[in-house]
């Protein structure tokens, strides 16, 4: 059947349901890649990032007769089951789609476009633009930093350079400025060691690292072989034991010779990832050793972030982290005033319910927020990178059982229905944006996901960050967080590794008996009651950093912007041809 939208008309077979489909994934794919050295190993990634970094590789120009393009366009739509209108910019109805089923297998058509060879064209900021950094781009110094909430972006490459100032480069995190590196955990996605390698400072580049990944057959085969070169670098491999489960967690373990330190962010270990999006991370202070013989309690914050981060790593059951484990224990880890919100693979019941995912966010709500006197005014606000599956109407998990962790406040019996605003990039933002069509590789929202649920698209505000200086920096930072009517005020703040999908925060199951978890994410959550306020005022500028403000910073414009009924959604395996990018290039994915 076809259903119509305010962004168009969509299609969708008559068979689609709600069963669990696969999260279109940023890590390794299972698909082996071409052995052309070093390119190959920056192919790294799912379907939609190794279409990205062919695209850059090998770009298609936008040709100067746009009925050629579009008529190219349209055909490969019709292929996928994608339905629009000759006029689709406009959202006006058009010719009925087909499902995918109804289709004829074919191949889809070969670009006639121009190809330019092996190299980057110009961008309107040169040609290295996407690679070079400028000559202050790194702290010299210990940077200006907000310790009131220890969030931070990362630097964006081409801004001006107060949206740097106190944002962090991962060489900066690494840097002597935090301390002198003994050990570090690398605890990620999707990885390029050499890189990762690169970015720790000479005296510290030959110290042991252990990366926890979730790599499985030819994708850790791939890893294996790229650590090949770095005898300090070890690898341990997270159990992944259900089908669609990913290792998405993103943390950071320093060891120092003067203490220790934790990082959470929103960043893979690749280059991509660093320089033209938009990344957020919570980093630590640095926590000291606690005296010899102190009690197994010690060292505790309000917010129980040491014993729950010891349970978050005693769930990989991995020998390798064993000793990590021990040094926590003997550190101190009073100072931290948020708390961790982990997900793990599993299916949990009774109590356990409550330990990872959004029943951990929901059961942190209910012990330590107050509700408000008008509640169901304060909106709720989802920003992510990717979107799973969640059936064919809203009540089967967004507005079911997500719905009533996002609005819980306090021990409130008001069951409110507050509007919920899900930021997510759409066609325009891409294009735009600094990396043009490419940024959408790390948006992978795929079509077939897309067409079964077009109910949530009415949900969707644009990507604008005008306040950060990052509205062309497309985001792979995920935030949630619910805010005051006329947006200048935070009931909370979460920044976590977790998308919008069931595989991430897990799903109900057994009349609501049982939660089950498909793959490991991590975040903090912010909650004004740990810094003694009853809210956190929003930060209307946040850049340049202040180390005295009290504002939070929001990494994107309050209050969001509604789709138009001109916006679509970014979805990442169709062909965008009717408009160049920032580098005067189409999108046509193979």
């Amino acid at each position: 059947m076809s259903q119509d939208s305010q962004h168009g008309k969509w299609s969708i077979s008559s068979s689609d349901d709600d069963d669990e489909d696969p999260l279109p994934s940023s890590g390794s794919s299972s698909k082996p890649e071409p052995n052309n050295g070093a390119a190959s190993l920056l192919a790294i990634g799912s379907e939609a990032r190794q279409a990205a970094h062919a695209s850059q590789l090998n770009p298609v120009k936008y040709e100067s007769s746009p009925s050629m393009a579009g008529k190219r366009k349209k055909e490969a739509l019709e292929d996928l089951g994608w339905a629009l209108s000759d006029s689709d910019d406009d959202g006006a109805g058009g010719e009925k789609g087909k499902s995918l089923r109804d289709l004829p297998k074919r191949s889809p058509p070969s670009p006639k476009a121009k190809k330019v060879k092996e190299e980057r064209p110009p961008s309107p900021h040169g040609r290295v633009y996407y690679i070079d950094e400028p000559q202050d781009f790194f702290e010299a110094s210990v940077p200006h930093l907000n310790d009131t909430y220890r969030f931070y972006l990362n630097k964006v490459t081409g801004l001006d350079k107060k949206f740097n100032t106190g944002a962090l480069h991962i060489r900066d995190i690494l840097s002597p400025l935090f301390g002198t590196l003994k050990e570090s955990v690398q605890f990620n996605y999707c990885f390029d060691i050499a890189w990762m390698v690169q970015q720790y400072p000479p005296e510290f580049r030959d110290r042991p690292v252990l990366i926890v990944h979730g790599d499985k057959r030819e994708a850790k085969a791939r890893l294996v072989q790229q650590a090949q070169p770095f005898p300090h670098v070890q690898l341990c491999q997270a159990k992944l034991d259900i089908a669609f489960g990913t290792h998405h967690t993103k943390m950071m373990l320093l060891w120092y010779e003067e203490g220790f330190r934790v990082i959470i962010n929103t960043s893979n270990l690749i280059r991509a990832d660093w320089y033209q999006k938009t990344q957020g991370m919570w980093m630590s202070p640095l926590f000291p050793r606690l005296p010899k013989g102190s009690p197994a309690s010690s060292g505790e914050s309000p917010t129980f972030f040491k014993k729950d981060l010891l349970e978050y790593l005693a769930s990989y059951r991995a020998p390798e982290l064993t000793d990590w484990i021990q040094r926590i224990r003997e550190h101190d880890l009073s100072e931290t005033r948020v708390y961790l919100i982990g997900s793990t693979p599993g299916r949990y019941v009774g109590s356990d319910m409550e330990r990872w995912g959004h029943l951990r966010l929901r059961k942190l709500l209910y012990e330590h927020t107050q509700p408000f006197p008008d509640e169901e005014s304060w909106p709720v606000i989802g920003q992510f990178s990717s979107i799973g599956s969640m059936g064919l109407d809203k009540t089967k998990w967004l507005a079911g059982e997500f719905q009533r962790t996002l609005t819980t406040l306090g021990k409130s019996s008001l069951r409110s229905d507050p509007t919920i605003h899900l930021v997510y990039p759409s066609v325009e933002d891409v294009r735009t944006s600094l990396e043009g069509y490419p940024a959408g590789g790390s948006l992978p929202y795929s079509i077939q996901t897309a067409q079964k649920q077009l109910w949530l698209h009415s949900y969707f505000h644009r990507w604008k960050a005008d306040t950060t200086g990052r509205s062309h920096a497309m985001p792979h930072i995920k935030t949630y967080m619910r805010t005051s009517p006329d947006f200048t005020q935070l009931a909370w703040f979460l920044i976590t590794s977790a998308n919008l999908s069931k595989a991430a925060w897990g799903a109900l199951e057994k009349n609501n008996t049982q939660v089950m978890v498909r793959s490991y994410e991590l975040g903090v959550l912010y909650l004004p009651s740990a810094f003694n306020m009853k809210t956190f005022p929003v930060q209307r500028n946040p850049f340049p950093v202040s180390s005295s403000s009290s504002g939070f910073p929001v990494p994107f414009d309050l209050p969001p912007t509604h789709y138009s009924t001109k916006d679509q959604p970014w979805i990442w395996n169709i062909p965008y041809s009717q408009a160049p990018d920032t580098h005067g290039n189409i999108w046509v994915p193979s």
